[in-house]
């Protein structure tokens, strides 16, 4: 029956939805550093799956998959952006209305993230870009839940001395450590 395969592919995608969509989100977000272009794009990647006539059966890692088309919607979209940008400004000047791609001069945060202990990482990425609780980050990474809060105070104290040259004047780390 077709549309028995259909129903089931369609319940095989709301799953995988529910279970990495945050996931998803969170990564895409890391590569665009725009919130609501990353929800749109892992939006899009699942609408991709649910238009294919299996949906992701014969996919190996779904999730991959997934990850796989958002970032290529992504750069389409760049692509999209700078040819639309390059037209508008060779007919008549006109103020840039588009954010360029992220490049290698906005990678401080990555290389901040990257230059923390795992530990640290770990508990920083899950809680602030997959959007995680603290009690799942615990679930997560199977420690108590006082050992994430810890991490995650460390983690930001660490990130605020490598962050530094955005600390307003009159700010401490303490006080960057905490916001």
């Amino acid at each position: 029956m077709p549309g028995r395969d259909a129903r089931t592919a369609e319940q095989a995608i709301g799953e995988l939805y529910h279970a990495c969509y945050r996931r998803l989100v969170a990564q895409v977000y890391a590569f665009t550093t725009d919130l609501t272009e990353a929800q749109d794009v892992v939006q899009e990647a699942f609408a991709r799956a649910l238009a294919r006539p299996q949906g992701l059966a014969g996919v190996d890692n779904p999730e991959a998959w997934l990850r796989t088309v958002a970032v290529n919607v992504v750069r389409r979209r760049w692509r999209r952006r700078k040819l639309l940008d390059a037209i508008l400004l060779r007919d008549r000047p006109v103020v840039r209305t588009v954010e360029p791609a992220p490049g290698p001069e906005r990678a401080d945060l990555r290389e901040a993230i990257a230059a923390i202990p795992a530990t640290f990482r770990e508990v920083i990425v899950l809680h602030y870009f997959a959007d995680l609780p603290v009690e799942e980050v615990a679930a997560v990474l199977q420690v108590p839940v006082g050992t994430v809060k810890s991490r995650l105070s460390r983690g930001r104290a660490a990130l605020a001395e490598r962050l530094g040259d955005y600390r307003d004047l009159g700010t401490t780390s303490t006080e960057v450590a905490r916001a």
